[in-house]
């Protein structure tokens, strides 16, 4: 196996520039993401809060198709609906389809937690992004579309 050009030696097998590409973009979401939690530091877990945010965008939804959105077992998202309605930010109601399930939507106090979760992020995103030069700004705003790309094969 010969090295083609651009490549380089990682771990014993060769990394190419699309591998590299493909960790340095994650670490870098990663981090800023993980960053951008502990800075803003919000009294929602993340699993509440993305599972506000699913019921927002996807709501309502049964219980067993919450827990499929998020990746998680009906259990877990029992209980995490559970903490969420005794805050006041999920409200169940009887499903019309089916007489034994419940819908879960996203109450006025979700949605009202919600702005002010994303209002937070988005000036702690600002004050970091006012650390850049405006070449570095550009080149943020140059690569938003690919970007946002990334995240259309993800979405339901």
């Amino acid at each position: 196996m010969g090295e083609r050009t651009g490549d380089t030696a990682v771990a014993g097998r060769f990394e190419t520039r699309e591998d590299e590409l493909a960790s340095r973009l994650r670490l870098a979401v990663g981090r800023l993401n993980r960053r951008i939690r502990i800075d803003g530091s919000e009294s929602l877990p993340p699993l509440q809060l993305s599972t506000l945010v699913t019921v927002e965008q996807h709501g309502p939804l049964r219980l067993s198709e919450l827990a499929r959105r998020e990746g998680v077992t009906a259990p877990t998202m029992s209980r995490v609906l559970s903490a969420l309605d005794e805050q006041g930010m999920v409200l169940r109601a009887p499903d019309p389809g089916d007489a034994r399930g419940v819908l879960i939507s996203i109450s006025d106090d979700g949605r009202s937690r919600l702005r002010e979760v994303r209002s937070q992020r988005t000036a702690l995103v600002a004050r970091r992004l006012d650390r850049l030069d405006e070449a570095q700004r550009a080149a943020l705003a140059a690569a938003l579309p690919a970007l946002e790309a990334l995240l259309v094969a993800d979405e339901d």
